[in-house]
């Protein structure tokens, strides 16, 4: 029986025929299809390679009829650009990387839209790494990670006490832009004005009346939650007032819901000052089932200015944070960067601005002593 196997094997083989073999063999010989160059769009358009990489990189000074010509050719063609040999010729790659921490967060979220959007504008493409876990491992990996992806600049979102302290190896000449850090003596920082954003909630509840307003804080690692903390406790200590103990969010609507709960006890509290508009949608749901009005007993304002916030109950005061302003000036600073091959420093502030809806108003009256 064992001798007969091979006997089979090559009687199977010889009934396939040379005519099986060689279909597999041409099928192996068969020639990709070959990627159109510059040369043949230059053919077929009846002009120079030069036109057609001018015309194809966007140069001006080519004749419109011209480029129309060149145009159609690419189209029917099918004419793809050498993007990498582009970026070799030119020593840029027009890509700008974004590090960030965490998608969780209404700001993150809207501040990287406006860095996608705003870098498009300008013909650059993004790449996005996020950071899983915040060590200072993770920080200096995405770093390195992005110097092999091949990024002509940086800008890093980080909401947590990493960049300072992780020891980074940047590639040489990439641009680096960070939004929402203290680390403004090392790099080009852009953030909203987190401090002038707090004083102006505060001053506007004091200004109804309030003797005094508590805060809804955000987690104590965010720049954010620490500077809008740290104005709330100076303008009520600039004005003589008490300063309450703070309660601490981790920027949800549930955080904000058992902190809501907490201050719904407190029959002191008329007025009170969330970190974010999502932990200020919890407190309201918290005050409501509670049996405290809002802004009848409580007002509440919030900080963010999100689509959703005219749409709360009662619809919310807040602070109004220009995310698309902070992305663009993000991507202006780091084609900034890019084209004048320097390094920038220095902290630019967007301003913020109150928008004042129904959930302020001046506190209850107090009862008049009778007899």
């Amino acid at each position: 029986m064992d001798s007969a196997e091979p006997d089979q094997r090559s009687s199977q083989a010889g009934a396939a025929g040379p005519g099986t073999a060689g279909a597999d063999r041409r099928a192996d010989a068969a020639p990709r299809r070959r990627r159109v160059s510059m040369a043949d769009v230059a053919r077929r358009a009846g002009v120079s390679s030069q036109t057609v990489s001018r015309v194809s990189n966007g140069h001006q000074g080519v004749v419109e009829t011209t480029r129309e010509q060149v145009l159609a050719a690419m189209k029917e063609l099918g004419y793809r650009p050498n993007s990498a040999a582009r970026a070799l010729k030119r020593g840029e790659f027009r890509t700008i990387g974004i590090i960030l921490f965490t998608l969780s967060t209404t700001g993150n979220v809207r501040t990287l839209e406006a860095i996608a959007t705003s870098a498009a504008q300008q013909g650059y493409a993004t790449t996005l790494l996020p950071v899983a876990i915040p060590t200072q491992d993770q920080v200096r990996g995405a770093f390195t990670r992005l110097g092999e992806l091949a990024v002509d600049a940086i800008i890093v979102i980080m909401e947590v006490h990493l960049l300072d302290a992780a020891t980074v190896s940047l590639p040489p000449d990439v641009g680096v832009v960070v939004v929402d850090s203290n680390a403004g003596d090392r790099y080009s920082v852009v953030d909203t004005d987190q401090a002038g954003g707090a004083r102006e909630a505060v001053r506007h509840l004091l200004e109804l009346g309030h003797s005094t307003v508590w805060h809804l804080a955000g987690p104590e690692e965010s720049f954010a939650a620490q500077h809008r903390a740290d104005a709330w406790r100076a303008t009520l200590r600039a004005a003589g007032r008490e300063v309450p103990p703070p309660l601490r969010g981790d920027w949800s609507a549930e955080s904000g819901y058992r902190a809501g709960l907490r201050l719904a006890r407190e029959p002191g509290c008329t007025a009170v000052f969330a970190a974010n508009d999502q932990m200020a949608l919890g407190l309201l749901r918290a005050l409501h089932e509670s049996g405290r009005a809002v802004p009848g007993q409580v007002s509440v304002v919030g900080f963010d200015d999100i689509p959703d916030a005219g749409s709360y109950l009662p619809p919310l005061t807040t602070v109004h944070q220009d995310f698309a302003e902070v992305g663009r000036r993000c991507v202006e600073g780091a084609l900034r960067q890019i084209r004048e091959h320097t390094e920038e420093r220095g902290t630019t502030l967007v301003p913020t601005r109150m928008v004042i809806r129904e959930s302020t108003a001046p506190p209850p009256a107090r009862p008049q002593p009778t007899g």
